[in-house]
C-alpha cells in the first residue's frame, strides 16, 4: 500500500505566493505532464532562508528570469538557489506605467480598459519569440531540469510562457487557461494589498486618493482574465494559423525538439 503524499501544485513560500508546479495536466492524447520538472513563479528576490531550503529539496537546476533590467535593479536580484544556473530572458512589461500616469494626468482612468492588457499579450506573441523559443529549448534539455520560469508577479509574461510550454506538450487550451487563471487565486492577498498601497501613493491633484470606481479601472493591472490570454491565442492564429504553427513556425521549434520535450516530460 502506497503512503506517498499526492503531488501539490501550489508551493507554500513566505517570500513568493505564486510559485507552482505545472505537473499533473492531461494532454489531448491522454498522457500527463510529469510533476516536479516545470515550475512557474513570481519574483524570487524576497525568498526567505526557509523558502530556499524548500526549493533546494526539489533539485531545481535552472531559473529563467523574464524581468527587465530595470525591474531587477529596482526589485533586487533573485535569492540564489544552490546548484542552479540563472538565465536572463528579459521581456519589457509594456507601457502600463505610462498608461497609468497619463490617466492620472487627465484625471480619467476609463482609458485603462481590458483591451490594454489584451494588446500587451498580443505583443508578447509578436515581439517575444526569441524569449519563448529559448524557454522551450531550455526545457527540452534534461540537464536544465527541474526549472522554474518567473517574472515579477508570475502572471503575465510567465503566464504566456507557461501557456506556450503546455501547448507545446499538447495540453488542451481549456486546461492551459485553467492554469493561467490560478494566479488570481494565489495572488489575491498580494493584489489587494498592492491596490490599497497604490490608492494611497498615487493620488490625484490636491492629494486626493483614488476612489473605488477609479480603482476598479486599475484592477486589470493586478489580475488576469481569460480575455488577455485569449488575445495572445488569437494573435498566434492571426500570424501563424494555429497555436501549433506558432510554436513550429513563429518560435522555430522543430518537430524533433517538440517530440523530445513530450517524450521526456509526459507520462
Amino acid at each position: 500500500m502506497r503512503t506517498d503524499s499526492p503531488p501539490i501544485r501550489h508551493i507554500q513560500l513566505e517570500g513568493e505566493s505564486n510559485f507552482r508546479d505545472l505537473g499533473g495536466y492531461k494532454t489531448s492524447d491522454g498522457r500527463m505532464v510529469k510533476w516536479g520538472l516545470l515550475y512557474r513563479s513570481g519574483s524570487l528576490s524576497k525568498l526567505t532562508d526557509g523558502d530556499l531550503a524548500i526549493l533546494e529539496k526539489r533539485g531545481i537546476q535552472t531559473v529563467i528570469d523574464f524581468r527587465s533590467t530595470d525591474e531587477v535593479e529596482k526589485l533586487g536580484q533573485n535569492r540564489h538557489l544552490n546548484g542552479t544556473q540563472s538565465v536572463a530572458l528579459p521581456i519589457n512589461p509594456g507601457n502600463l506605467t505610462g498608461v497609468l500616469m497619463e490617466a492620472l494626468q487627465r484625471d480619467d482612468f476609463s482609458s485603462i480598459t481590458p483591451d490594454v492588457m489584451v494588446q500587451l499579450y498580443r505583443g508578447f506573441v509578436r515581439d517575444c519569440t526569441d524569449q519563448y523559443s529559448r524557454l522551450i529549448q531550455i526545457a527540452a534539455d534534461p540537464a536544465n531540469r527541474p526549472l522554474v520560469a518567473h517574472c515579477t508577479h508570475g502572471k503575465d509574461r510567465t503566464g504566456m510562457g507557461a501557456a506556450t510550454v503546455l501547448s507545446a506538450l499538447g495540453v488542451p487550451w481549456e486546461t492551459v487557461m485553467y492554469d493561467y487563471m490560478l494566479s488570481n487565486q494565489y495572488l489575491k492577498g498580494e493584489s489587494e494589498a498592492k491596490k490599497e498601497q497604490m490608492r494611497m501613493l498615487i493620488t490625484k491633484p490636491g492629494g486626493v486618493p483614488l476612489n473605488d470606481m477609479e480603482m476598479a479601472y486599475i484592477a486589470p493591472l493586478f489580475t488576469v482574465a481569460p480575455t488577455y490570454l485569449d488575445g495572445a491565442r488569437q494573435e498566434m492564429v492571426d500570424e501563424n494559423g494555429s497555436v501549433e504553427n506558432y510554436i513550429r513556425e513563429g518560435l522555430g521549434i522543430s518537430d524533433e525538439v517538440r517530440d523530445r520535450l513530450r517524450n521526456e516530460l509526459l507520462e
